[in-house]
């Protein structure tokens, strides 16, 4: 099992920066990519970057991409976003996800995970 527990998030205004980081506890063999989702009432639950734990490859949504970057510490059991130049399409909730190293799927779609942290709300104002 691995239970996942998201800080960081926050209001700020267009063009500012916020990181926000998940820490993963239990067995970090319990999983390999983990990343962030993010989500808003009137959309689907959007894949915005991922890491993978074991070969530290990374994976961005275009909308986020040279803007946003996912890293891990060196004990590999918390990862960090760090967004810069946000826009107000940005906001929402932002989900840790982890998903098993059996799992299969596009490592962007949510149905690839199957631990999920509570959220963390960001808020973008222009």
């Amino acid at each position: 099992q691995v239970e996942l527990v998201e800080s960081g998030g926050g209001s700020v205004q267009a063009g500012g920066s916020l990181r926000l980081s998940c820490t993963a506890s239990g067995p970090t063999y319990n999983w390999a990519w983990i990343g962030w989702f993010r989500q808003v009432p009137w959309k689907e639950r959007e894949g915005v970057a991922m890491i993978n734990r074991i070969v530290d490859v990374v994976r961005y949504a275009d909308s986020v991409k040279g803007r946003f970057t996912i890293s891990q510490s060196d004990a590999k059991n918390t990862i960090f976003l760090q967004m810069n130049e946000m826009r107000p399409e940005d906001a929402g909730v932002y989900y840790c996800a982890a998903a098993a190293p059996a799992r299969t799927g596009p490592v962007l779609s949510s149905d690839k995970y199957n631990y999920w942290g509570r959220g963390t709300l960001v808020t973008v104002s222009s």
